[in-house]
């Protein structure tokens, strides 16, 4: 259990004495209300508004279509179901690429109409100058690197990424680039553990990892994975904790019983 469990609220500072201590963080994405109270209540350190929301709440076949407009949507839901969670908002697809004034004007929205506490961001050096911009507003910035789902166009597959010799000294020297311009934490996605270890010894910033290996400073998994509601997707990393699939298709079955048997309502069941 958390230490920090009766913090009343996670901050950049808080997460930072997380790593210094050797205590590691809890993330876990939400999207909506109900599940960003339930996560919060249970002492979840981090909540991650992520543009995976494309493919688990809208069932996009990649995080690309989704907008800034959905963004705000669910993350204002999730930060208005919390109480001590520090909530992170994913910037989506052509929010921030190749446009610093853009990224600004993207955060500032999500910060104005959700009330999140910062915003992550995919890539390294070639979106350095919008981590800048966007941390010389006062926005606590996220970076993430390895797989980078926004690219799946450009790399073609989801798999390991890293694992040759000049793709990780990239990583290794982006990731210190992103620390140097003030990124607050840094997400490392699906690259081998070693290479994170690394990472998260060479930082200062706390290193989040998913699909990243035990070496680093926490970990994050996409809710619906983690509980068991997607069924189809088994990485390796993936632990799940439970199987509400089953256990969600069961209860309806047995609702759809129930009605067509005129079982429900009951004499107790009404008015």
């Amino acid at each position: 259990m958390s230490t920090h469990k009766e913090v009343k609220r996670i901050t950049t500072h808080i997460l930072q004495k997380m790593k210094n201590d050797g205590e590691k963080i809890s993330m876990l994405t939400a999207y909506d209300y109900s599940m960003a109270r339930i996560f919060d209540d249970a002492g979840m350190d981090i909540l991650l508004v992520g543009d995976s929301a494309a493919n688990v709440m809208a069932g996009y076949e990649t995080t690309l279509p989704i907008t800034l407009d959905h963004m705000i949507y669910h993350a204002a839901s999730v930060v208005r179901g919390i109480k001590r969670s520090f909530v992170v908002v994913d910037l989506p697809f052509g929010t921030y690429q190749g446009n610093s004034k853009e990224a600004l004007a993207s955060t500032v929205r999500i910060m104005k109409e959700t009330s999140a506490h910062g915003i992550k961001i995919e890539g390294g050096e070639e979106i350095i100058e919008s981590v800048k911009r966007i941390i010389s507003a006062g926005v606590p910035v996220m970076g993430h690197l390895g797989l980078t789902p926004q690219s799946i166009n450009k790399f073609g597959t989801y798999s390991v990424r890293a694992t040759e010799e000049a793709e990780a000294q990239k990583l290794l020297k982006d990731a210190l680039l992103l620390q140097e311009a003030g990124c607050f934490a840094l997400v490392l996605e699906k690259i081998p553990a070693m290479l994170a270890k690394q990472v998260a010894e060479s930082l200062q910033i706390p290193v989040i990892g998913i699909g990243a290996g035990k070496y680093v400073d926490g970990q994050v998994l996409v809710m619906h994975d983690m509980l068991g509601i997607n069924k189809d997707f088994k990485p390796r990393f993936l632990r799940r904790y439970l199987n509400l699939y089953d256990e969600i298709y069961k209860a309806s079955q047995q609702y759809i019983h129930d009605v067509k048997a005129k079982d429900f309502p009951n004499d107790n069941e009404q008015y």
